[in-house]
């Protein structure tokens, strides 16, 4: 009796995955590793910035854009459907859903090594269903988020010239942001064609980080300028809190508009983060 009970045990596992596959069902799954930690970091750098986010799936890519609740920080994400290892949608299936970011991640940073991701509603759906499944026969887990009835204009960037970009590497950024943040919340940055300052002060000390140009990956600038702008120091560091994303981060500078930080997630996906400068 026993045996019979195991065997139809292991049968049941994988009823669910081929229900899936026999149903139209909007689904994305995510199997490789180094994907699955970018997507769950991805994920933490929006719960930092919104507490709901709203996923839109077109037939070739998943596009998130959102902003916080103060207007300082607008996100824009497009990760195509070759990024994913399962990417189907349906005419009958809602195209947008709106989730709990906070619920969203804490879900998805239960993964262990082995598991599979995928993510995946029918029709007009009240919930998010989220499988986090092993092949190698550990325990299997299964979730449902209910949907959140919330709609959000999509907004127009417009495409432009940016005076300083420059990229460098994230887990360098990562501890200058973070060693900047000790020591108050507004970052001053100086660019000019030698070099690059990031300063931070408060009631504490101050900090002055100086880049020379021959550091950074890429620099380019437009000649005889000179920047001198400030940014909200709290927000660039939750943009700057994972170096999972992307090994490169890149930066795009012009005075009196947003902050550009560029993560390119490969297969032509991205994500970007514009930051308003600090009104003087």
């Amino acid at each position: 009796m026993r045996k019979i009970k195991r065997n139809y045990h292991k049968k049941l596992k994988g009823i669910k995955y081929i229900f899936l596959l026999q149903t139209n069902t909007m689904l994305l799954s995510i199997t490789e590793k180094t994907k699955r930690d970018i997507f769950i970091s991805l994920l933490q750098l929006l719960k930092a910035a919104t507490s709901n986010v709203t996923i839109i799936f077109l037939e070739d890519h998943a596009y998130i854009q959102g902003m916080d609740s103060s207007h300082v920080c607008l996100f824009d994400a497009r990760i195509y459907n070759i990024w994913f290892d399962k990417y189907e949608i349906c005419e009958n299936d809602a195209k947008n859903i709106c989730v709990n970011s906070q619920i969203l991640h804490s879900i998805l940073s239960m993964a262990q090594e082995q598991d599979s991701v995928t993510l995946h509603y029918e029709g007009e759906a009240d919930s998010l269903e989220i499988d986090l499944t092993n092949a190698k026969g550990e325990f299997n887990k299964y979730f449902k988020v209910p949907l959140i009835d919330m709609e959000s204009d999509l907004l127009e960037i417009p495409s432009v010239e940016y005076d300083v970009e420059f990229s460098i590497k994230a887990k360098k950024m990562n501890e200058l942001i973070s060693q900047l943040a000790t020591f108050g919340d507004v970052i001053n940055i100086n660019c000019s064609e030698e070099k690059i300052d990031l300063i931070s002060k408060g009631d504490g000390g101050e900090m002055l980080v100086n880049i020379p140009i021959d550091d950074l990956s890429e620099f380019s600038i437009s000649e005889g300028q000179v920047i001198d702008i400030s940014y909200s120091l709290n927000y660039i560091n939750k943009m700057c809190i994972t170096t999972k994303l992307a090994s490169e981060i890149e930066w795009s500078i012009s005075a009196d508009i947003p902050l550009k930080i560029k993560y390119d997630l490969g297969d032509n996906s991205s994500i970007m983060f514009f930051i308003a400068p600090k009104i003087e």
